[in-house]
């Protein structure tokens, strides 16, 4: 098998967390089940997505605080929070207070943008400053400044009996090393290099190139322009961090009810993946389905992989407990080390 030009170093896996409206509570529990198994396999990193009005997990930084308190070593990780929801210096208190907690391993991925459907949520999210809200990077600078600790205010100091800092508290040290950005365009890329953050992509990219080419694009070389153009602006270089979120779903040890079924969402969501959807141009990555071998056969085929030694591999969306538990078992035991990974147990 060829190897990688990086050597896989840290292996993650990304969860939705859905839960019945009926129980939420057990779909919450089922989250953090997953995570400290998670730990168990020696994985390095598990990351929560974030949805709002929907069955999934509304507010990962609390999930992530209950999950600080049932592991000890895993790095526990947001992808990502879209900033359009938040305030950021509520959100830099939030972050601060659970990287505290977790003994310093929260790494928080953001986005920027409007949020989802806005035209029908902006009248109870932001009723008297809807068509004033900036969704654009500088809300993402806000808060890299307050976690960073730059001042909130100009007062500070002593009235009556009471204190009060310039800068956001707590402040937790390190953690504003630990910022990641989610994107998907080369402007993206761009400036979560240029701000010293991390990098975080995904299985969607947006097209490039005039929409009349006869070609199909090409979703890995796309990918690898990311990467290639946040480096190339980042203080760090070639040493900046990029992890890079594919579906993948090994099936060694499923049985053959749950290969039926990984193959049958597989192949409905491929379609998908032959051309850029809708007027943002999304193009999709394959999901990746098969044995350990021949996902990795794919992988070191990939040239986006080849170009990074971080992974956080998305669980999909609508399984069951129990495949969860046989795909991070056989991630962790059989495919990780066919990247050349080692646990970290």
């Amino acid at each position: 098998m060829p190897s990688t030009s990086r050597p896989l170093r840290k292996l993650g896996f990304l969860t939705i967390g859905l839960f019945d409206e009926a129980d939420p509570r057990r779909g919450h529990e089922s989250t953090l089940e997953i995570i400290e198994l998670g730990e168990r396999l020696g994985f390095d990193s598990a990351w929560l997505r974030n949805r709002h009005l929907q069955y999934g997990i509304s507010s990962p930084v609390a999930v992530l605080a209950a999950a600080s308190q049932r592991t000890s070593r895993i790095e526990l990780g947001t992808a990502v929070i879209p900033l359009g929801w938040e305030n950021p210096l509520r959100l830099a208190e939030d972050l601060a207070t659970v990287d505290l907690l977790s003994g310093g391993r929260l790494n928080p991925g953001v986005s920027v943008g409007p949020p989802m459907h806005y035209d029908r949520v902006k009248e109870a999210l932001y009723p008297d400053t809807a068509d004033a809200e900036d969704f654009g990077y500088e809300r993402v600078r806000r808060l890299l400044d307050f976690v960073r600790g730059r001042p909130a205010t100009d007062f500070s100091g002593a009235e009556g009996f009471e204190m009060f800092s310039a800068r956001v508290q707590p402040q937790s040290p390190g953690l504003g090393s630990r910022m990641w950005y989610g994107g998907g365009s080369p402007s993206s890329a761009q400036w979560a290099g240029e701000h010293g953050m991390n990098f975080l992509t995904s299985s969607v990219v947006k097209a490039e190139g005039p929409e009349d080419t006869a070609a199909a694009p090409d979703f890995a070389q796309i990918q690898l322009s990311h990467i290639r153009a946040f480096r190339s602006r980042h203080p760090d270089g070639e040493n900046a961090r990029v992890s890079q979120g594919l579906v993948v779903i090994p099936t060694d040890s499923a049985t053959p009810k749950q290969r039926a079924k990984y193959e049958e969402y597989v192949a409905e969501r491929t379609p998908r993946t032959t051309s850029p959807q809708g007027p943002a141009r999304l193009l999709f990555a394959p999901d990746l389905v098969g044995s350990s071998q021949e996902i990795a056969e794919r992988l070191h085929a990939h040239a986006a992989f080849r170009e990074v030694d971080e992974v956080a591999f998305a669980l999909p969306f609508t399984f069951e407990h129990e495949d969860y538990v046989q795909i991070l078992t056989d991630l962790a035991d059989r495919l990780g080390p066919a990247l050349g990974w080692r646990p970290g147990r």
